[in-house]
């Protein structure tokens, strides 16, 4: 006999339906990125906006608020208190901004990224710089709201979107201490490659070759198709819902690793979402638990797995059946070109060594923007400072390649950018706990075995959801909370060990 918990089911058919709609609004989203025209863009953030109006009214529902507070004393089991728990915490997000913000929000977003897809190509800062400024102002203002809410500070209250439980200050803390090590590392490893002979590969590389070498390893690495697909945007991404993953990748002919590597990263976000808890489907607890986590199964894919020399193997046959065979292509060259370290100006485009200096810069700047102690104005000489600290390299005047190359800016996604590194990091910790619970793990990846990896990841974070707290999640799969050892020991090992 079923004990009656007639305010949780009240909320989980609210919530489904959320869900149901938020399906729409995300295929609406990714068709604008990917095969809108141009002269559609104005009506489909009309619509968009009109959704997201839509969606907010129905998060802030004044009845939520009885029926949260009626569950909490119903007799719940584990799961549904979970369930509850980031009901919960979506209500209070949701309740802390009004809907003309949100539909505000929307506006200034769609227009901003919309315009950026052909300023960027242009180097049009000045041409960029009006509707950044639009989408900063709504920012510091959601910031403003979500703070006083939760009591969180303001570049808290934006991370804490996308990493619940995240401080500045913490982040600040494990960026520094990367800070630390990070450049002479840096430096060493570009001395050993140096000294090492690597074949270039030989272009061109035909869009439609590289398109379908995309696909097979996509397939290598049991994408499902049947639950999703592969596009072109301007900037890669992943979107869409469990049911139906849609990932874009870019391509370019003279090169054919940015697409190829691209396309593993989304793919790591891809399986994540087609292996969300089926059962609770819908509901808060089966989404992905935060954005460092999704970016930890990216980069498990891109870095962990995809730059591993087994990997490599597995990629050599199919690289030169898509392109023709060349000296290039053969296994051990073909890891030394996937894991050059080279300080460069793309964020998407960098190795593993380099990439968290782009990130550090990104989180020094946005969170200086949230916080009001610097404008937008400000932005290219914030940039070209760090770009010369961090990486030694020189971005006057090239804005496309530098603070208009990423789509998070224009999207309003302040807050988010720490996630990468931070994902980084939980993926090498990942890792190290694979290998203490099976120590042939590698010898069972350069055999061909990516099965052994896809499990640990499918139990231990997939499944999980967002049953566990960020830090549980961590506890529970590795035994430990956050720890960016791992992240160095691994960079360590695998470029100078």
């Amino acid at each position: 006999m079923s004990i009656a918990t007639p305010h949780y089911e009240a909320l989980k058919r609210t919530y489904g339906r959320l869900h149901r709609l938020t399906h729409l609004e995300s295929m609406a989203s990714w068709d604008q990125a990917a095969n809108m025209p141009p002269g559609g863009n104005q009506a489909r953030a009309d619509a968009l906006t009109e959704m997201a109006g839509l969606l907010h009214r129905m998060r802030t529902d004044p009845t939520l608020q009885a029926q949260l507070s009626g569950a909490e004393a119903e007799p719940l089991d584990e799961a549904q208190r979970a369930n509850l728990r980031e009901m919960s915490r979506e209500w209070r997000r949701s309740n802390a901004l009004p809907e003309a913000l949100v539909e505000r929000r929307s506006q200034a977003t769609s227009r901003c990224e919309h315009a950026w897809r052909s300023q960027r190509p242009a180097n049009d800062w000045a041409g960029f710089l009006p509707n950044l400024q639009q989408v900063l102002a709504v920012a510091r203002e959601e910031a403003r709201l979500l703070a006083e809410r939760s009591g969180l500070g303001l570049y808290d209250a934006m991370m804490d979107q996308y990493e619940p439980g995240m401080t500045s200050a913490t982040a600040a803390r494990v960026f520094g201490e990367l800070r630390t090590w990070l450049p002479e590392l840096i430096r060493a490893v570009g001395e050993r490659q140096a000294r090492e002979t690597v074949v270039p590969a030989v272009g061109p590389f035909p869009l439609p070759a590289q398109r379908a070498l995309c696909e097979r390893v996509m397939k290598l690495l049991d994408f499902d198709f049947s639950a999703g697909r592969l596009d072109v945007s301007t900037h890669p991404f992943s979107g869409g819902v469990p049911e139906d993953v849609r990932l874009t990748t870019r391509f370019y002919e003279d090169d054919f690793l940015p697409s190829l590597m691209g396309t593993v990263h989304e793919t790591g976000h891809g399986r994540y979402e087609q292996n969300l808890p089926r059962d609770l489907l819908g509901q808060p607890v089966a989404l992905a638990r935060s954005m460092a986590i999704h970016e930890s199964q990216s980069l498990a894919f891109e870095m962990q797995l995809g730059s591993h020399p087994g990997f490599a193997r597995l990629l050599s046959p199919l690289v030169s059946e898509a392109f023709g065979a060349q000296p290039a292509f053969e296994p051990a060259n073909l890891h030394k070109l996937l894991t050059r370290v080279k300080p460069s100006l793309i964020r998407v485009e960098a190795d593993e060594v380099t990439y968290p200096a782009h990130v550090i810069l990104r989180f020094e700047i946005e969170r200086a923007l949230i916080e009001g102690e610097a404008e937008a104005a400000d932005i290219p000489a914030m940039w070209d400072e760090r770009m010369r600290d961090l990486l030694g390299q020189d971005t006057r005047g090239n804005y496309k390649d530098g603070p208009m190359q990423d789509v998070h800016w224009p999207t309003g996604a302040f807050g988010y950018f720490p996630c990468y590194s931070l994902g980084a990091m939980y993926a090498a910790q990942w890792f190290a706990a694979m290998r203490r619970e099976m120590p042939a793990l590698d010898e069972q990846i350069a055999a061909g075995n990516l099965s052994p990896v896809f499990d640990w990841l499918k139990r231990n974070i997939w499944q999980q959801a967002s049953r566990w707290t960020t830090d549980e999640l961590a506890l529970r799969a590795s035994g430990e909370a956050l720890n960016p050892a791992h992240f160095r020991a691994h960079l360590t090992q695998r470029y100078l060990g």
